[in-house]
């Protein structure tokens, strides 16, 4: 790994924090952000994390896209899902050639990263720490979680090992996987069951531990781990969640997988989602077509019927555009798809 500075696309929740811990630690990082104001609060008075897990104020070189000069050969982008192809083309000027791009976000957006620049340029990753940009140069670091990086070919490769090196700065537990893929279709399944607590104004472990709505997450869970199998895919589980459970419909082994999901998430300072956080604080577009959406386009590839993933997608966008408010009763409309 070179060194010059390591680029980080993306200081909010999960750029930011990676971003505090690598320059505490010494090591050189240049952040880019898309917010002036938050940019500048980076440069002056510093990133204040805040929280339970550890509280401190990190000074970082920051600038926004269009101030940015010069070329790197790491790249870790951090943006939202439904923002990789724009955050790309702004970047790819700055990736010095033989460069890499790590994927530090939600969704499968090294499919997308792997179609731009190739995939012998892209590194995949896997982060499930807690954390939300609260304002300019404040981000709060909920929870610690799991956290993989590896080969999008599964090879174990230096680059991987460096990167790695790099993320077991943040998280000491960080894991170097030869199967990236099965992490990232785990938060996939994960990830959907997030989207249903944000159709509510419920804390994610409020809203899981409804056992009326059960039915519904174990739908969704199940459609998407018959997504990953249709892919080849063999996922794993974190932090509670079982993929094998939610695949085989194994409604006793999946109230264990989701009481320990709820107890995983009564444990940190980051009671809602993302993306009940988009919807409720921010009042802006989640990242549901880059992430449920992408699921359901996949079903129409495979011949798979997703009806609860594809319901969820329009009563994201029913609340996203104003038409209903979020509501346990959305859920409640749910059931007879999931049933």
């Amino acid at each position: 790994m070179s060194a010059r500075p390591i680029l980080i696309w993306g200081a909010g929740a999960i750029g930011g924090i990676l971003g505090a811990y690598l320059a505490r630690a010494g090591r050189a990082v240049h952040m880019v952000d898309i917010v002036p104001e938050h940019v500048e609060a980076m440069r002056t008075t510093g990133l204040r994390i805040e929280g339970p897990v550890e509280e401190f104020t990190q000074v970082l070189p920051a600038s926004t896209p269009e101030e940015l000069t010069g070329s790197y050969d790491v790249i870790i982008l951090a943006v939202k899902a439904h923002v990789t192809e724009a955050a790309l083309e702004m970047l790819l000027p700055h990736l010095a050639p033989g460069g890499y791009v790590v994927s530090a976000q939600n969704g499968l957006n090294e499919r997308v990263i792997a179609a731009r620049i190739g995939a012998e340029n892209t590194v995949g990753c896997f982060v499930n720490y807690g954390a939300d940009w609260l304002e300019p140069g404040v981000v709060l670091f909920g929870n610690r979680a799991a956290v993989a990086v590896g080969e999008l070919d599964g090879q174990v490769t230096d680059r991987a090992r460096e990167v790695h090196a790099l993320l077991s700065i943040l998280e000491p537990e960080a894991v170097l996987t030869d199967n990236i893929w099965g992490y990232l279709w785990g938060k996939m399944g994960y990830g959907a069951l997030l989207f249903c607590t944000a159709l509510t104004p419920d804390s994610m472990s409020d809203a899981m531990a409804r056992p009326e709505h059960r039915a519904v997450y174990a739908r969704l869970g199940r459609e998407v781990m018959t997504l990953a199998a249709a892919e080849g895919v063999t996922p794993l589980g974190f932090n509670g969640f079982d993929p094998e459970a939610f695949r085989a419909g194994d409604r006793a082994a999946i109230d264990v997988s989701m009481d320990k999901m709820v107890a995983h998430n009564r444990k940190t300072a980051k009671t809602h989602s993302g993306i009940w956080r988009d919807l409720a604080v921010r009042k802006r577009r989640t990242e549901v077509d880059a992430q449920i959406g992408v699921m359901v386009g996949l079903g129409q590839t495979h011949g798979i019927e997703v009806p609860a993933l594809a319901r969820m997608v329009e009563l994201i966008h029913d609340i996203e555009e104003g038409r209903r408010a979020q509501s346990a009763d959305l859920v409640t409309e749910m059931l007879p798809l999931c049933t």
